[in-house]
């Protein structure tokens, strides 16, 4: 989706084997109040043309947000909206970008913090599920240029059970339609590199995260201790959403959205 409107200009990022297509509810309420968005498909996601065996880095994956970051025009600042996975790339972009991101907003969403590694998040997150956690889900192994990557096609019982639980049959169908298979990238280097994100730069960031209490795939006390690892942190609430809540209760989200950046005047 292309930006279009006056107004802020907020960049909507999806998270893990998900595309633009996700935000399709919320576009339209942040344009009817007056406002410039930009719903993006990371590499391999969405309607993007590549493959993810395509796809050799996260930062491959995650050059069309860092493209559109830098590509912003002189004086612009975004206000940033990464969901699920895509607070990863979105904590990358600060990174490479600072000074033209007015906030971030981290959607039930990877926030690492200044001074640990990008993996960091994902690593936790990994450690808390159990086993059984992606049901029906499918593994699958990808042979790349960088040699074998491990990948996800998410299962219809994990997106109904977990993702899509508060939201509506349609949205649900959809996703079932749409999803493709993702990876995390958790054995990238860039995942491991203890120096990449800054005080400098990523740290010198308004960040907000957006705590989604009703979430069955990121529980509550998992959100809450991102929050914690990085002092400074703004939170927001959302009551009776699932992981999806750009879907399941957008005008909440919507209304937080404004809020933000209307406190960070975001131009």
């Amino acid at each position: 989706m292309e930006a279009s409107g006056g107004g802020k200009h907020f960049v909507l990022v999806h998270g893990l084997c998900h595309g633009a297509w996700c935000w399709y509810k919320l576009v339209p309420m942040l344009r009817a109040a007056g406002h410039r968005v930009t719903a993006l498909d990371l590499a391999a996601s969405g309607a993007h043309p590549a493959r993810l065996d395509e796809v050799p880095s996260f930062e491959d994956y995650s050059r069309p947000l860092l493209d559109a970051v830098a590509d912003a025009g002189e004086g612009e600042r975004l206000v940033l909206v990464g969901h699920s996975l895509g607070g990863l790339s979105v904590a990358l972009a600060m990174e490479r970008s600072p000074h033209k991101v007015a906030a971030a907003v981290f959607l039930t969403a990877g926030m690492p913090c200044s001074g640990t590694h990008l993996g960091l998040t994902s690593e936790e997150f990994n450690r808390r599920i159990t086993p059984e956690f992606f049901m029906d889900s499918k593994t699958m192994v990808l042979n790349t240029g960088q040699g074998h990557r491990a990948a996800v096609v998410l299962g219809p019982k994990l997106l109904a059970a977990k993702l899509y639980d508060r939201s509506s049959d349609e949205d649900l169908a959809l996703a079932s339609m749409l999803v493709r298979p993702g990876s995390q990238f958790v054995d990238d280097p860039i995942m491991k590199d203890e120096t990449l994100l800054t005080e400098a730069n990523y740290g010198s960031v308004k960040k907000v995260f957006v705590v989604v209490k009703a979430d069955a795939a990121m529980s509550e006390g998992f959100q809450r201790w991102m929050v914690e690892l990085s002092p400074g942190t703004e939170a927001e609430e959302i009551a009776g959403a699932d992981h999806m809540a750009m879907l399941s209760r957008p005008r909440e989200l919507c209304d937080v959205l404004l809020r933000i950046a209307d406190k960070y005047g975001c131009e």
